[in-house]
């Protein structure tokens, strides 16, 4: 309970180039317990486990680590041999320009570019992505490459590195909100380039795992490198990781002064501080409650009127309503998967 659930959206994405290649795609839903209809409504959401498992099917139907959405096909293992290629490296600097220069190898791939930008702040470094976009048009794969790039770094090295900024070479798409969840740092869209800045210093951190690390870790691939990790760093966070952790222990989920006292602030500092990062005290409240909501649908068989009780409702109707706003269906078609029909 309070892992992030993913926006429909993403689902979709991950869906096209299966699409593309004529693939039935309602079987490799209802095999990630995905109920093909939710892809109709913008609302919907799927668990971190079900998208992963999407994302396996997907990997197995088609044969390609791009999942069609490249202008070539990526063989199974590409990734897992960059890796290992990389680790072998004195530094993350030049694990990073050996990746880059792996997969430009590929005729057809992602070009992947590392470069210095001076900054009056200090230097940074930045690496950029390019992708066929006639393929790539949800640009999930280019999105993908970034987000996998910067947590296998930060995993490399044994700690976060902290993103000064993620920027993109399109307008902000109608799920913007979904980008400083993902990449945990300022967005910029409308730039003339797709990529992620970070403090040059990190390029001289010495690698810090060696091969069963590696081995373990692309076992648990893609969840691990897709997954968002709770980083703690803003107030918004430690809210969420607060009413998380006492919605596992019970129903009542506490009051907004409560949640003030164990930060150290005052409830009307905490209220201006979340909205200063464009979110409020009831907002994560209902987004605790979907996400455990949605992990409990998809993920055992508890009777709906009892996990409606554990989240803290006083009768099914309420929790019916609340899951609607949330998804855009009930929560009886949500656990549904076998009867669904494609949308």
């Amino acid at each position: 309970m309070g892992r992030r659930t993913i926006t429909v959206h993403h689902v979709r994405a991950l869906l096209a180039g299966a699409r593309r290649a004529g693939l039935d795609t309602v079987p490799l839903l209802q095999a990630a317990q995905i109920p093909p209809l939710l892809l109709g409504d913008d609302r919907a959401r799927v668990t971190p486990a079900q998208f992963a498992r999407l994302f396996r099917a997907l990997y197995r139907e088609t044969e390609d680590e791009f999942l069609g959405l490249g202008s070539a096909p990526s063989r199974p293992g590409t990734f897992a041999m960059m890796c290992h290629a990389a680790l072998g490296c004195r530094d993350l600097g030049a694990a990073l320009h050996r990746g880059t220069a792996f997969y430009g190898l590929f005729p057809g791939g992602p070009e992947l570019a590392l470069e210095a930008v001076p900054e009056p702040g200090g230097d940074l470094a930045r690496l950029t992505v390019r992708t066929d976009l006639a393929r790539d048009e949800e640009r999930f794969l280019t999105e993908c490459l970034l987000l996998i790039a910067h947590r296998l770094c930060s995993w490399l090295i044994g700690r976060r590195i902290p993103l000064a900024y993620a920027a993109f070479a399109y307008p902000p798409p109608a799920h913007a909100a979904e980008y400083e969840l993902l990449f945990d740092c300022p967005v910029r869209f409308g730039e003339p380039y797709t990529g992620t800045g970070f403090p040059a210093q990190w390029l001289a951190a010495p690698l810090v795992r060696d091969e069963a690390e590696l081995d373990a870790m692309l076992r648990r691939a893609p969840a691990d490198l897709l997954g968002r990790p709770e980083y703690g760093t803003t107030v918004a966070e430690q809210v969420r990781r607060a009413l998380a952790r006492d919605l596992r222990g019970g129903p009542r989920l506490p009051a907004l002064g409560e949640v003030a006292a164990r930060l150290a602030v005052s409830p009307a500092t905490l209220r201006r501080r979340l909205g200063r990062e464009g979110t409020s005290f009831q907002e994560l409240k209902d987004h605790v409650r979907r996400d455990a909501a949605i992990a409990g649908l998809a993920e055992s068989d508890e009777p709906i009127a009892g996990l409606a009780t554990r989240l803290g409702f006083s009768e099914d109707t309420a929790f019916h309503r609340a899951f609607r706003r949330w998804t855009g269906t009930t929560p009886g078609a949500y656990r549904d998967t076998g009867g669904a029909a494609a949308p």
